[in-house]
């Protein structure tokens, strides 16, 4: 068992990995659950990483040809009505809005009055809305394609709730295109997987698996539901993104339909996509540690946060001026395409203190200089990856520290994978199976196998079974090569082997 003595945030990863991951959130000043059931209020910290998922992603959504708009908040029951399927997926975390004002009640207080003609949902999801507008907006094949995303806010009526994995009401981007043939549908519904997994390897040090959901897992409507998934520390698995080629479902139920080449009346094909800021939950699970955050530095705040050790106005005279310019040099260096962010941090603090404080946020590199550090012209740093300290050059440090940051970046990566696959394995019977996925401890049912890799065919039985595990089946990867067999739990012949998980 850890030593609780060693560590900043109890209890650890070991002893309650579930309350260790809220603790985490709470001492790096991410959010915090707020008066309304079910929201968050996200901090200033937390804040600045969604602000920098938002920029990347956001130019990645314009590289690949796409434009920003905004569509209403508030949706007319009647556009959910027109596509049962999407509706009956979504009906039971509806909000809805039945009058548009309040009046003083009988009793004291306020009541609802006024009631609306047709009640409105606070979106879900978006696709009945901006259906809508697309109907008008094509009338033939000209007007084609159209590549929108919009930055919003949804609501989900959630039961069970924690912080940025699951809220009632959540932040994230929807991208919602037409198109006037299948082909160029499904290619934007793959080209979106594609920027989603680019993003959370490449930015969040975060490698998933690649993949499309069987029937029961699409989303609501959609003829097809691409996925990419992540393993957390625990061995859960996270689903980080999806994207999903609707067909002509939602055409036909909006009326997106035009003129082709030839003349003809034909509905659009049309797909959606998106992220939220579950990924955030997602940088907690898979970097942190028992001390506290850890971030990507592609995706943190600040980069370097510098730390004066003084002892008395004389020596903050002396190395306030030197951290100043220590700070300008090195937000003059280059990291990822921008520059380096470095801050200083002088409040009245305890240097003890202080540290512990930015350690618990997941701050990449802390130099802390002191008049001794300055006669040496040299600062004392600490890396937040692997807890490294060691005296370094100032020249050198504002020479490396991009350097310093990629090797972080990399590093924090390879951790992650080599923890998925030693956590994955091939089973070929359902005993194993069964095995793998039951908790070793009745007291910790968060201790279970990892990702499975298994032969399997659609059943009903199959279904039943995995529900008693509290197991899904996470997607049929893309990018393995697929052999046929025998489902493990049936006999029935498989096209190939999906991944099977617990998941958040």
């Amino acid at each position: 068992m850890a030593d609780k003595a060693k560590h900043a945030i109890s209890p650890t990863r070991e002893e309650d990995y579930p309350e260790w991951y809220q603790q985490v959130i709470k001492a790096a000043d991410l959010a915090e659950n707020s008066p309304v059931r079910g929201c968050m209020v996200i901090k200033p910290w937390g804040w600045g990483i969604w602000e920098n998922v938002q920029r990347v992603l956001d130019g990645m959504f314009k590289a690949t040809g796409h434009d920003n708009a905004y569509f209403p908040l508030f949706i007319p029951i009647s556009f959910l009505e027109k596509e049962a399927e999407h509706v009956e997926g979504f009906a039971k975390e509806c909000a809805v809005v039945t009058h548009h004002r309040l009046e003083p009640g009988p009793e004291g207080g306020l009541v609802p009055s006024g009631k609306l003609d047709e009640p409105l949902i606070v979106r879900p999801t978006s696709e009945t809305i901006i259906g809508a507008m697309y109907a008008q907006w094509v009338q033939s094949y000209r007007d084609l394609p159209i590549l929108i995303n919009q930055w919003a806010n949804v609501v989900r009526w959630e039961l069970r709730t924690r912080l940025f994995l699951r809220t009632a009401e959540f932040l994230w981007q929807e991208g919602h295109t037409a198109h006037a043939t299948e082909a160029e549908a499904r290619e934007e519904t793959t080209r979106m997987l594609d920027v989603y997994a680019d993003f959370a390897e490449n930015w969040m040090a975060m490698p998933v698996i690649r993949g499309e959901k069987t029937a029961g897992e699409r989303f609501p409507g959609a003829v097809s539901t691409l996925s990419i998934e992540a393993m957390m520390q625990d061995r859960k698995a996270l689903q980080a993104g999806t994207s999903h080629f609707l067909g002509q479902n939602f055409a036909r139920a909006q009326g997106i339909k035009f003129q082709d080449q030839n003349g003809q009346e034909v509905f659009a094909w049309t797909t959606s996509w998106g992220v939220s800021t579950r990924l955030i939950g997602a940088l907690v699970m898979v970097h942190s540690d028992d001390d506290g955050l850890v971030l990507p530095p592609k995706l943190a705040p600040k980069h370097v946060v510098i730390l004066p050790i003084c002892r008395n106005d004389a020596e903050r005279a002396q190395v306030l001026p030197y951290c100043e310019s220590l700070m300008q040099e090195l937000n003059a260096q280059s990291f990822s395409g921008g520059s380096i962010r470095a801050w200083i941090d002088d409040r009245d603090l305890r240097g003890g203190e202080k540290n512990w404080q930015h350690v618990k946020r997941g701050v990449p590199l802390r130099a802390e200089v002191g008049p001794r550090d300055i006669a040496k012209d040299a600062v004392f740093l600490a890396r937040r990856d692997t807890g490294e300290k060691r005296n370094i050059g100032r020249q050198e440090l504002v020479q490396t520290a991009g350097a310093i940051l990629d090797e972080m970046q990399g590093k924090l990566y390879q951790r992650a994978l080599a923890l998925r696959e030693a956590n994955t394995r091939t089973i070929d019977n359902a005993d194993e199976f069964r095995e793998y996925f039951t908790p070793k401890n009745a007291d910790r049912p968060e201790i279970h196998g990892g990702f499975a890799v298994c032969h399997w065919a659609e059943d009903p039985a199959v279904d039943q079974l995995l529900a008693d595990l509290k197991v899904t089946i996470r997607c049929v990867p893309s990018q393995a090569e697929q052999e046929p067999g025998k489902c493990i739990f049936t006999g029935r012949p498989s096209a190939g082997r999906a991944i099977f998980a617990k998941a958040y």
